[in-house]
């Protein structure tokens, strides 16, 4: 039997979702307490300043800047004590940094934007967009996770941003990812998707749900497509993985294969729940569809779900 294990494209699809483009070397070996000083001691840094979900970008001529000097953030009343290393480009250290004004106190030249926003509009390149995903990641655990979950004391920032540190009872705390599955459930002709009520007009997508302590991927994929949709799950395949800082979670695309096909939504969590053939799938990515229907946009790994089974003919 030929080995086999690692007969796939050298770029694996996780590659191609929103917010994969972050090449920042983080070294996490290296990191010390002491690291967002010596950082910020180095004139090469770059600081990404962020403010209730928004990014703060510059208005050039004909593009948006997310990267600012230590000393060009002053007049945003940065906080440096709760700044994060994200690691090193090849310029030099990054920093993800709280800034303490408000939108609409910022200069015209300075434009702070939701994180959803310049990702779908697409407003700052892939790299810098990774880092913003990193970035407000960590910066939405430290200000949730002040205080130590054992004893209460407020916690202290170590290791450059990846870990607190209670000086109380000693216990230490580590940011936290929150695993999410997302799910395609497809035959050769048809794929199920849904429609939750706070979607955009006329969206349909994969479903998607936390997975839960002591849960497999795959047992998570076959759950909640029973729960959402009243579909029974054989075979899950695993095809990709997307960051998502909304606030810190991963997503985890998988495709499932239905053992039923008459539909019992769960109209509590979804909107509306239906098989599309692929045909009208095609035309909802290319958003040519008679009834004004879409998928998620390119970014999203939803849609690199629907992309793959689409083009799988």
């Amino acid at each position: 039997m030929s080995f086999r294990l690692f007969d796939a494209p050298l770029r694996e699809p996780s590659q191609f979702v929103g917010f994969a483009g972050n090449t920042i070397d983080r070294q996490s070996e290296n990191r010390a307490d002491d690291s967002v000083d010596q950082a910020l001691a180095d004139p090469t840094t770059r600081l990404l300043l962020m403010n209730g979900g928004r990014l703060y970008l510059k208005l050039g001529n004909s593009s948006l800047d997310p990267w600012f000097g230590a000393a060009d953030s002053q007049p945003f009343k940065i906080s440096l004590a709760d700044g994060v290393l994200l690691g090193f480009s090849e310029r030099g250290p990054v920093l993800a940094v709280p800034a303490g004004v408000d939108a609409e106190q910022l200069p015209e030249t300075i434009k702070a934007i939701d994180y959803r926003s310049v990702y779908m509009q697409g407003l700052i390149d892939e790299e810098a967009a990774g880092a913003m995903a990193q970035g407000a990641a960590l910066l939405a655990w430290h200000a949730s996770h002040r205080f130590c979950s054992k004893c209460g004391t407020e916690s202290q920032m170590r290791a450059g941003g990846y870990k607190r540190h209670c000086p109380n009872c000693g216990t230490e705390h580590f940011p936290r990812t929150d695993p999410v599955a997302i799910m395609l459930t497809t035959t050769r002709e048809k794929c199920l998707l849904g429609r939750g009520r706070h979607f955009a007009p006329g969206m349909y997508s994969a479903l998607a749900g936390f997975i839960e302590p002591g849960e497999t991927i795959e047992a998570a994929v076959r759950r909640e497509t029973l729960e959402e949709a009243g579909i029974r799950l054989g075979r899950v395949v695993y095809h990709a993985s997307q960051p998502w800082p909304f606030p810190y979670s991963l997503m985890i695309g998988c495709f499932g294969e239905p053992l039923n096909e008459d539909i019992q939504a769960d109209l509590n969590e979804l909107e509306d729940c239906r098989w599309f053939a692929r045909d009208e799938v095609r035309l909802m990515l290319a958003r040519e569809h008679p009834g004004n229907l879409i998928t998620p946009p390119k970014g999203a790994i939803a849609h690199h779900l629907i992309r793959a089974w689409v083009d799988a003919e």
